[in-house]
């Protein structure tokens, strides 16, 4: 049993073939799926799919590339959504310094909203983080992020960080680059974190493993991210399905 934690189902590259890529992720073994909305379509389209499929979960955020556009309204309803049975978590949330559509200050405003309202709502938190980690590990540590913990998604960080992340009561998710042969701090990663502190995600359609890389991405491919993780750990492929399962499902609450 694989949990695909971090999926966008809710993308347009979806929209011709929803049933068969599903039906490929089931047959590959993936029990749960949680869908990540970011903004008002993406995340109506989540809560749509939550409903439609049993092992599909959501995670419902503003994305910090889109900060600029988050109104107050929106917050108060991410914090309506936040009460379904089916929302497990709140975000992607964190900080974008690679696209510049958000001021710096800005995105942390309302990356600094979302922890609380994380807070409040007691659900744990998905962290985006793209050329910006001194300020995302500072902001969870002043907002005391440890409280709800979460998710560091698509981990592409150092060592060091990812253990000063588990510290604050996150789990590490890996994805498709634990994969790719140049990638070397996420395959060091998958050696020095415990396998109880670590989630596997395909964050699709983007960033296929190994051998669909530059393809479109689903959750079937999860697979090769834990067969990948098996082998650098030197653990069985079953190990690693069972564990990063457990892990998630502990994290979000599910049964």
């Amino acid at each position: 049993m694989l949990f695909d934690t971090h999926a966008h189902l809710n993308a347009e590259q979806f929209e011709e073939d929803l049933v068969e890529v599903i039906t490929r992720a089931k047959d590959e073994g993936v029990s749960n799926i949680v869908v990540v909305g970011f903004d008002r379509p993406t995340i109506n389209k989540a809560m749509e799919l939550t409903e439609k499929y049993e092992f599909i979960y959501a995670c419902v955020g503003w994305h910090p590339v889109d900060a600029i556009d988050m109104t107050d309204e929106d917050l108060d309803w991410i914090e309506e959504l936040a009460s379904h049975p089916k929302v497990v978590a709140i975000g992607e949330m964190g900080l974008d310094y690679y696209w510049d559509k958000s001021p710096k200050d800005i995105q942390k405003e309302v990356f600094r909203k979302q922890i609380r309202l994380a807070k409040k709502v007691k659900l744990p938190i998905v962290i985006h983080n793209r050329d910006a980690t001194a300020d995302v590990v500072e902001i969870l540590k002043e907002e005391d992020a440890k409280e709800v913990g979460g998710i560091m998604h698509c981990y592409g960080g150092s060592v060091e960080t990812a253990k000063e992340c588990i510290d604050m009561n996150f789990l590490i998710s890996l994805g498709g680059p634990v994969t790719f042969k140049n990638a070397k701090k996420p395959k060091e990663v998958a050696v020095e974190v415990p396998l109880d502190k670590l989630l596997i995600e395909t964050d699709c359609p983007y960033l296929a493993p190994h051998p669909n890389r530059g393809k479109r991405n689903e959750p079937s491919y999860v697979k090769l991210v834990a067969e990948q993780i098996a082998e650098l750990k030197g653990v069985t492929y079953e190990e690693v399905a069972e564990i990063t399962t457990r892990n998630a499902k502990k994290l979000f609450g599910i049964n």
